[in-house]
């Protein structure tokens, strides 16, 4: 969003240059170099090489060496491996499975198998930020395992995505951990997701952010738009898990529209616009497609701040089709329906958001606010151990109006627990906190009242 540069314009908190205080720089040049890595080439090879495997529908052939998702599972494998041997053994490669059986789309047993690289942290490697891509595709009939189904787009583009971002991230050592991940039964039900979701909170993963790819490489949609200069981010608005204590809290306080998973879209179009040249985020505050879904749902559901990064500008002739020519018209997910430079410039879009979250000290928990009936308002927080961010420089305030999309005010306040904004009415603005590295790495804003799942 063009608006979203307005959170580029920082107000020095009053007699900041008596106190000797002096705020982050905005921006981080290392951020551009790493979009500037992303290879528009390497993801090409990626694509074709996923679309060769003939389908990888989740039922599909488990055995074969060149055909089904057995085979395009394993191939995801070696290539992390790969990248982790390059790093010199800086990824730790996991496979995640579960048996579905009895199910609508799994009327038998199928095991959904799950490939993820782990890149740990230096200093909090119990913090996590995900980014995630589909393994499995489909054709017209969701139960046909047999026919080719290339996947092109949906999702050998979020895939490749995945093994790119992995590529070029593991050159960099971070202070929390990043996750790739490939995931397995999307078509059939988000089980995948389902998976690693459920798997994360079992052991107790302190996940801050998961961006899951799903259809980057389309720029020509069936609106006749074609478009290779937007994208959208899709993120739910209250979360999935709120009780009702905290439905009655958010009526009375306000945060509808500054979930969790909100605030890490608004995040990532800030990355947007300062890293990524000719391309503008779209914010589209739902939880996905009208009446559709992507694998980001499991992770809201589990409590975790997720959002579906994904193309304008869908084709959907070329979405869930056998391939065939029908009264001209061409249908079906192939390779030639790919902008691969598109998709590169989605994927430096993640690169960068994950980076920036990985350097960034944690997010600040048990943020609270103050200030009714009164010309000022007062924010508190509590302040991250120094073993988990030796590198905090301290925190920024957020504030916007209320019917504002994005934050259009910011304040450097230091390294403190508690700050009050003077002459700045509560009722009139949404607030947030974030943490701030000596760098200026941010984690993504928090708004006060109850904690995501990530900080429990």
């Amino acid at each position: 969003m063009v608006f979203g540069l307005i959170v580029l314009l920082s107000v020095a908190p009053a007699g900041a240059q008596q106190r000797g205080m002096r705020a982050p720089p905005l921006e981080q040049p290392v951020l551009h170099e790493i979009a500037q890595d992303v290879s528009a080439a390497r993801i090409r090879s990626d694509i074709s090489r996923l679309v060769s495997f003939g389908t990888r529908h989740t039922l599909s052939d488990t055995r074969s060496d060149t055909r089904g998702i057995g085979a395009a599972r394993r191939w995801m494998q070696a290539q992390f491996q790969q990248i982790g041997r390059d790093c010199r053994g800086c990824l730790e490669v996991v496979l995640q499975s579960s048996f579905v059986e009895g199910e609508t789309r799994i009327p038998g047993r199928a095991e959904i198998v799950n490939v993820l690289a782990i890149q740990r942290g230096q200093t909090d490697p119990n913090r996590y930020v995900v980014i995630s891509g589909d393994i499995d595709s489909r054709v017209t009939d969701v139960m046909d395992s047999t026919s080719d189904s290339p996947g092109a787009n949906d999702n050998a583009s979020g895939l490749a995505a995945v093994l790119e971002a992995a590529r070029v991230l593991s050159r960099y050592k971070f202070s929390g951990s990043i996750v790739y991940a490939g995931l397995s039964g999307e078509e059939q039900g988000l089980y995948g997701g389902k998976i690693m979701a459920g798997k994360a909170r079992e052991d107790g993963w302190r996940v801050e952010a998961v961006l899951n790819n799903d259809m980057i490489g389309n720029i020509s949609g069936i609106n006749g738009v074609t478009d290779n200069s937007t994208a959208r981010i899709f993120s739910e608005g209250t979360r999935a898990v709120e009780t009702p204590e905290e439905a009655r809290w958010r009526r009375f306080h306000g945060g509808e529209n500054d979930s969790p998973s909100r605030n890490l879209a608004r995040y990532i179009d800030v990355m947007a616009d300062r890293y990524i040249p000719n391309l503008d985020a779209m914010l589209v505050f739902r939880l996905d497609r009208f009446g559709r879904g992507g694998h980001h749902r499991p992770f809201n559901d589990a409590g975790f701040a997720a959002v579906r990064v994904m193309e304008t500008n869908e084709h959907y002739d070329r979405q869930h089709q056998d391939i065939r020519v029908e009264n001209g018209v061409q249908y079906g997910d192939v390779l030639e329906g790919v902008n691969f430079e598109y998709a590169a410039k989605l994927t430096a879009l993640n690169a960068v958001s994950l980076a920036s979250l990985a350097w960034a000290p944690p997010s600040p928990v048990r943020v609270t606010i103050t200030g009714a009936v009164s010309p000022d308002t007062t924010l508190s927080w509590k302040r991250a151990g120094r073993r988990e961010a030796p590198h905090l420089a301290g925190y920024k305030i957020y504030w916007r109006p209320t019917d504002a999309a994005v934050w259009t005010h910011s304040r450097f306040v230091g390294d403190v627990e508690t700050y009050t904004l003077e002459n700045v009415v509560v009722d009139n603005y949404f607030f947030g906190v974030a943490s701030v590295s000596q760098s200026g790495f941010e984690s993504v804003v928090v708004f006060p009242g109850p904690e995501p799942a990530a900080a429990n």
